[in-house]
Parts: structure tokens; sequence; C-alpha cells
């Protein structure tokens, strides 16, 4: 079969940089490749009324990849193709060529078989009887599809709700599976009567009712530091064959924490071959910092423990996305352990603050730029401290984005309409987070916030590709 023939075109910038990697990439891929270097400095310049002009499109060609920054309409470029357009594909590539080898499919390699996990997450509903059913329901179908196994039916530690058994059938109707979380066991028994198939918990108080209820129970100490009553209340289950996980309860930071891990490594080695549980909702919720941090490190010593379900809330702001962190600590976690590995460079979802990495042009570039721009369109960069904006004759730099207005200002432009300047004060906005945070900053793009990055959709047609539509083609 003959090998696809992929044409990369770039500017005198970028040659190098570009070369290798697409040397590198058609090894691995086994494409013919052939670059055309146009004749312009920096690639983000053209367009592609521009690109029509100078371009020389080999016939073997079946595949043409443009710059990630090329904006505008691509009739020109077909139109140059003359006949051979509609058997030439046109596609503007990645804007930052470090992410060519994930564009062609061929990211890293050594996460092959990444996403699989073993351990449940349960999702508790805090004081569902306070709750409308419909609002339970609406909840609950949340949560699983953010990566809930069980839905949690969390009770109140005072009176029985009559309406849990209405509950459970509800979630159950959704197709959901349920635990009830109470020490009641009339609570208990209609729970599980309407089908919940996990209780939420037994000890000594409540373990001569689980006879009945024909289901599995998660089985915890009457006092926690001393574990006292728990070889007694596993022994009592096991002995009337009622199946269990067991779970000795994690302590808050600063009530016991460190000595509650130790627990779960006694347990384990008491009862190496039962299921256990962690109900890891004491430390996200009770704890001043973000969660999905506080998650990974959790479900990293539940794997290696062999600590199979965690009970996780989201009721605290900076928990709330706690399942969704929990389902993807789960996959990190499996993998890192399961290979032998640090679990690094693996998830960037889970990294929302701050980025992975942070690429920057540098001085040069942006020097060159700079002298090469001839339109009024500003770009914008955010390096080292420091704020850039660059057109036509202009580079300003400053560290405070009024600062950098004012400098603009200054210059007397005559582009700077209202329109303009919001856009100008959305962006700089945006720059001075990534500045702040340490993430990396490109115009017309959202900042990277993992898995709550919200694209910035609203933009079908970005403010850059609206001005390159307008602007005069690049000089070279």
């Amino acid at each position: 079969m003959e090998r696809e023939h992929i044409h990369f075109i770039t500017g005198r910038l970028a040659e190098s940089a570009l070369r290798g990697q697409v040397e590198r990439l058609a090894e691995r891929c086994g494409f013919a490749f052939t670059i055309d270097v146009l004749p312009i400095t920096v690639a983000a310049l053209m367009t592609p009324r521009w690109i029509a002009k100078h371009w020389r499109v080999p016939l073997e060609a079946s595949r043409v990849v443009l710059p990630g920054y090329c904006a505008g309409d691509l009739g020109p470029l077909q139109a140059s193709l003359g006949e051979r357009n509609g058997t030439v594909t046109l596609e503007c590539g990645p804007h930052d060529l470090r992410q060519l080898p994930a564009f062609f499919g061929r990211g890293d390699e050594s996460r092959r078989d990444y996403g699989r996990h073993n351990i449940q997450i349960i999702a508790e509903i805090n004081h569902a009887p306070r709750l409308s059913l419909a609002e339970i329901v609406r909840v609950a179908k949340r949560l699983r599809a953010e990566g809930a196994d069980f839905i949690d039916v969390g009770c109140e530690p005072d009176g029985q709700w009559e309406g849990v058994a209405d509950c459970v059938k509800a979630l159950r109707d959704e197709g959901l599976r349920v635990s009830i979380d109470s020490l009641s066991p009339g609570e208990i028994s209609a729970a599980t009567r309407a089908g919940a198939e996990l209780v939420l918990s037994v000890n000594s108080s409540n373990r001569s009712a689980s006879t009945d209820w024909g289901c599995e129970v998660v089985a915890i100490p009457d006092d926690p530091k001393s574990l006292a009553g728990f070889d007694e209340t596993v022994e009592w289950l096991d002995a009337h064959r009622v199946p269990c996980r067991l779970d000795p309860i994690l302590e808050p930071i600063g009530c016991g924490f460190a000595a509650s891990l130790g627990r779960y490594l006694e347990i384990r080695r008491r009862y190496p071959a039962y299921e256990m549980m962690m109900g890891i909702g004491n430390i996200t919720e009770l704890t001043d910092a973000d969660s999905a941090a506080i998650n990974v490190v959790l479900l990293g010593f539940c794997q290696e423990v062999g600590i199979r379900s965690v009970l996780t809330t989201q009721v605290i702001t900076w928990a709330r996305s706690s399942v969704r962190e929990c389902d993807l600590a789960r996959r990190l976690v499996h993998f890192a352990v399961e290979r032998g590995t640090p679990p690094k460079h693996l998830e960037p979802d889970l990294v929302m603050l701050r980025d992975p990495q942070v690429a920057e042009h540098g001085p040069e570039f942006l020097a060159t730029l700079a002298s090469s721009l001839r339109d009024s369109n500003y770009r914008l960069f955010a390096e080292r401290g420091q704020l850039h904006l660059l057109a036509a004759g202009v580079h300003l730099q400053h560290a405070d984005a009024f600062r950098l207005f004012e400098q603009l200002q200054a210059t007397q432009p005559k582009n700077l309409d209202a329109s303009h300047a919001f856009y100008l004060g959305y962006e700089l906005a945006k720059a001075t987070t990534a500045l702040t945070l340490g993430k990396q900053y490109e115009q017309d793009e959202s900042l990277r916030w993992g898995f709550l990055t919200t694209p910035e959709t609203s933009l079908e047609i970005t403010h850059r590709a609206r001005q390159a539509q307008s602007s005069t083609p690049p000089s070279s």
C-alpha cells in the first residue's frame, strides 16, 4: 500500500523544530512528508490568502497541515489547488508544535491501557430526608454521571425517616445502585426491602438485625480509636453469613488522622481477604484545602492497601467536585500501582490550579515577531512575569494590565473602539491570572483548569479570526 504523503506549511522561525517533530512522527506513523518553508519569519502571521500566493503542494501530497494559528476562510487555498481540490485534505495543526504527536494520535504510549480501575465510589446524598424526592433523584443521576457506582442515602441521626423506602425505590427505578447510611434497624429494614444493596454501617448496636436485611453491610468499630467491638462484630457477621466490608473509620486531621491510617493497615493485616471501605469525606470536607489532590493521595493509599470502595460526599464548596476527582484519581492510582510507577505525567485533568507545563516563546521570539508585524491587530503574550502586547510598530510590556493598557492608549491607536477595548480587557484578565498562578496563556483560548475547563465556545469565530479576515496579508 502506498504511504500517505503529508505536506507541512511553516515559516522560517519554526522550521527546525517542525522538521525534528515530523521526522520522528513519520517514522512512527509511516507517512512520507515534505515541508514548505514560506518566506515569512513567524508562521502565526500567515493567512490563507497569503499562503495561496506562496505555497507549492507536491503532486504526491494528499494532505496539507497548515500552521495552527492560520485563521480565516480556507477558500483561497482550495481554489489554488485547482483540479486537485477535493483530493487534497487541508487542516490546521495544533498551536504548539509539541502537540503534534497527539494531533496524529501518537500521544504518550506509556499510557496504554490507562483508565482501568477497581475502586468503587459510593457518593452520599447528605441529609436526604430534608430534600424532595425529585431533588434526590436529580442529584443522584448527576452523581452517577460523574462516576458514582453507588448512591448513598444519608439519613438523619435522630428519628426514623418514613419516606426512606419511597426514596430507595425511586432511585432503583432509575437503574441506580443504592446504599443506606443509617444505624437504625427499622430505617435500614425499610430501605433494604425497597432494594438497597449495601448498609452503612453495622456495629454492636444493630448487627443482630442484619440477618433480616439480605444484603452486604459495612462493619465499623464501636470506638474507632481503640477498635473496641470491631473484631466481635466481624466474627458475628461471619458466623451468621452476612457479607461485609470493613471500615475502621478515617478520622480528621487533628483528631487522630495518622493513627486512623495505621488502623486501616492493621485491619488489612488481620483480615487480608476481606473487602474494605474508607469514608474519605472526613478529610476532604473537614480540611481547608482543595479536595482533588487530597482525593488522589487517599485513593492511592486505598489502592496500595486493597481498599476497594470509598465513601465520599461533596457538600462544602472546595470539595463539590469530589466524585469526578475520585473517578479520575482511581484510574490514576490503579495505573501507578499496577505498573509500579509514580503517578506523574498521566492525568492532566487533575492538575487544575497550575498547568502541567508552561511553554515560553522567549525574548528573541517576541522581538522577532514584533519587528515582523505589518498590521494593527494585537497579539498578547504572558511570560516571565510580564504581559506583552504586540502589533505593527508596537511592543509594550508591563506586569500590570492597567499600566499596559495606559501605555497602549498613549500610542493613540486608531483601532481601539469599545468592542476592541472590551476584548483586550478580557484577554488581559486571563493573561494576568495565568501569570499569577503559573498557567499557560494562549490568546483566544480558555485557561486550562483540568477537568473543570470550559471552552470558549461562545466565540465561534474568535476575535483573532475576525481580525485576520479583514486584515491585509502579512509581508515577508
